[in-house]
């Protein structure tokens, strides 16, 4: 069992013409990974949320370390559930 942690590849892959049969390739050069792309569209809804209840009352804003947990477990199950519904 491989220890790797599925990132779902690059978040924004650039296409590129394949010359000698015109096919486009998806390339990755860098950049944030889908699943580091998935976990930061999730920790702006944990903290608003985490937030938004403080404010009003309801609990604590958790330290970033747990709020950062939070997001990339979430990326981990968006990326599963994306996974399964490619089968």
């Amino acid at each position: 069992m491989s220890n790797k942690i599925n990132d779902g590849g690059p978040a924004f892959p650039h296409l590129r013409r394949h010359i000698s049969d015109n096919t486009y390739i998806p390339i990755a050069e860098g950049g944030m990974s889908l699943r580091d792309w998935f976990a930061g569209q999730a920790l702006a809804g944990i903290a608003m949320a985490t937030t938004t209840a403080a404010i009003h009352g309801i609990g604590q804003v958790p330290p970033p370390e747990i709020e950062a947990e939070w997001a990339f477990a979430t990326a981990d199950a968006m990326l599963a559930a994306r996974e399964e519904g490619a089968k």
